[in-house]
């Protein structure tokens, strides 16, 4: 009984091997399956495939009046009314009422410098004048008695009353008056003309503005020396530097070679390095009729259209000489990039935006063509980077690097 129940207890091997294998084989299956799957979606997605060399561009800004132009130079602002306000005397300064970027009008005083003896000398040039004037009342006060003697003594003499010593005597007296009245009055004149210098001296003291301007340097402080010519040691000539800011010009150098091309009052564009993202109406004001000859070049100036605080003198320049005067829808910047960064799949333009070493296919709408550029009405922004003429095999996802110029 005992070895009946052993032998129902065994184990049947045929079962017990079958149904692992098979369990083994369906989990290998699947696993493979999946290894394909993930290697083909990593195929897809460019993981083994090697970065394709590529030229890229920056979209960026244009104005439509780029393709008006004709001709470039660059230059620098240059005010054409500028003045070094200085003294025609030698003092000291001792009051200064401006300072860099003031707007100072014409005849307006700027700075004074010590003027104390001038002031003196004013008072005893006043003096002199004073003492003319008495003196010349004077001298006229002893005409009109003399004048009046004169006449007594020659009606008398003519009746035979007086001898004619007496009235020799008048006319003497009377002909010394005039004598004396026409010094004084001489005298007067000198002493006007003397008191006229002391004033000039002392207008001279205070420094007045010559025009309406603007203040660009002060090169002189309270205290300092101020001469006509700065010549002395540690003696300043030039208080202070003004300018008119209307009368801002651009002076940019054209190359002999193409003067044929520019004309006085021609349309022009003026791009401010400053000011990156404005362009100015210009038109050429003059042609300078002289030549650089150590640089072949001939100075062109050209005037501001419109008036812009911004511009200050000094700022560097460059000049857009325009075929016809741009208009104004011309005048507003566009997004554009080259159109050979533009490609056509399924009837729609589209790029490759590079983002991280690989690039995304994304579709753009275009506007008006702006040279070798196209306009770009949606889809990228001013400042992302772009494939410039993509190969063939160049898809989305793949990874990218910029080929060396």
């Amino acid at each position: 009984m005992a070895n009946e129940d052993l032998s129902k207890l065994r184990i049947e091997k045929t079962k017990a091997v079958i149904r692992p294998r098979r369990r083994k084989r369906i989990v290998l299956f699947v696993l493979s399956i999946l290894t394909v799957a993930v290697l083909g979606f990593l195929y897809i997605k460019g993981v083994f495939t090697p970065a394709i060399q590529v030229q890229i561009a920056t979209v960026t800004q244009v104005y439509p009046s780029q393709a008006l132009t004709i001709l470039n130079a660059s230059g620098y602002v240059v005010p054409q009314r500028k003045s070094a306000l200085a003294s025609k005397v030698t003092g000291r300064l001792i009051w200064l009422g401006v300072e860099e970027g003031n707007r100072v009008k014409k005849d307006q005083i700027i700075a004074r410098l010590e003027s104390q003896d001038v002031e003196a000398a004013k008072d005893q040039a006043a003096a002199n004048v004073n003492a003319a004037r008495s003196n010349l009342e004077l001298v006229k006060a002893e005409l009109r008695e003399a004048t009046l003697n004169l006449e007594r003594n020659k009606a008398l003499h003519a009746r035979g009353v007086i001898a004619k010593s007496f009235y020799d005597s008048a006319l003497a007296r009377y002909e010394k008056a005039v004598a004396a009245v026409e010094a004084a009055e001489a005298t007067l004149k000198a002493t006007l003309a003397g008191l006229e210098g002391a004033n000039i001296s002392l207008e001279y003291t205070s420094i007045r503005a010559p025009f309406d301007g603007v203040v660009l340097t002060k090169n002189a402080d309270v205290g300092d020396i101020v001469t006509p010519i700065g010549a002395a040691a540690n003696a300043k000539s030039a208080v202070i530097t003004i300018a008119d800011m209307n009368s801002l010009q651009v002076e940019a150098d054209v190359s002999e070679s193409n003067l044929n091309k520019i004309k006085v009052g021609q349309p022009c564009e003026i791009q401010l390095d400053a000011l990156p993202g404005d362009r100015f109406r210009g038109a050429i004001h003059t042609i300078v009729p002289t030549a650089d000859r150590t640089k072949a070049t001939v100075m062109v100036k050209v005037r501001f259209v419109d008036k812009d605080s911004r511009v200050l003198p000094e700022m560097s320049a460059k000049v857009a000489f325009l075929s016809r005067p741009a208009r104004p829808e011309e005048q507003k910047p566009r997004v554009a990039i080259s159109q050979s960064a533009i490609v056509n799949k399924k009837d729609r333009e589209k790029v490759f935006l590079v983002k991280e070493n690989k690039v995304i296919e994304t579709p753009v709408n275009l506007g008006v063509k702006i040279g070798d550029m196209v306009e770009i009405l949606d889809g990228i922004k001013v400042g992302q980077q772009v494939v410039i003429n993509p190969p063939e095999k160049l898809r989305n996802g793949l990874k990218i690097k910029v080929a060396e110029k």
